[in-house]
């Protein structure tokens, strides 16, 4: 994976305060840590949604953030797919429109790897595509977000807790579809959990933060909880 390194600070009203550091090489990294502890708040300043308050983001050539010099590049200028836990699919569109859409929104492609056709047979969408969000289980509804962001051909691939609200069945195959896709196009991955079984069946490297800041960090088969 190209070299990630991320430094923010951001403050929020009563009090709470996001102040940490981290660098990555590593294919699928884990953002691991209790709930209010800041870990979609780390996505959303990757993803260009939350502007830190002091910070510097960087991909492995590319600044994405340096609040010092005043550079913060716009969402659809990153080059960064975002999956979130209640996936926010297009309900007026079908599963194909909701694909399509990812499609629209590449900024460049990973030499022609992510294509259409590969995405449906990767995900096995093939037999979903007419139908419309509405008519989709939840497992089905993450394998459409998925898709969506795999097929904008991301740099880096945000995971919002993506097994969020799934039962342990859904979540076991819903995992195996993720680890599928990140062994096909091996797009360099951030996953955020509560939950240490998906940790454990998709991470490469550990960040474990509390309260805002950076706990500990490791190797996924070292680290214990």
């Amino acid at each position: 994976m190209s070299q990630l390194s991320f430094r923010a600070s951001h403050f929020y009203p009563g009090g709470f305060r996001l102040d940490l550091s981290f660098r990555t090489t590593r294919l699928v990294t884990a953002i691991f840590g209790p709930s209010g502890s800041g870990k979609t708040t780390i996505l959303e300043i990757l993803a260009g949604l939350k502007h830190p308050r002091e910070g510097f983001v960087q991909l492995a050539d590319r600044v994405l953030v340096d609040t010092a010099s005043g550079l913060f590049v716009p969402v659809q200028q990153r080059g960064v797919g975002m999956v979130f836990q209640d996936q926010l699919l297009f309900p007026h569109y079908s599963v194909q429109g909701n694909l399509r859409f990812g499609e629209r929104r590449r900024r460049r492609s990973l030499n022609g790897r992510v294509t259409f056709e590969r995405v449906v047979e990767v995900l096995e969408l093939n037999g979903l595509l007419a139908r419309h969000p509405r008519n989709l289980s939840g497992g089905e509804r993450q394998r459409v977000a998925l898709g969506r962001a795999l097929l904008s051909s991301p740099d880096l691939l945000l995971l919002d807790e993506p097994l969020t609200g799934l039962d342990e069945e859904l979540k076991t195959r819903v995992l195996d579809y993720i680890r599928r896709a990140i062994r096909e196009w091996r797009i360099p991955t951030l996953l955020v959990a509560h939950d240490f079984f998906e940790v454990k069946r998709l991470a490469d490297w550990v960040i474990s933060i509390r309260d805002g800041g950076l706990e500990r960090e490791g190797p996924a088969e070292e680290f214990k909880v």
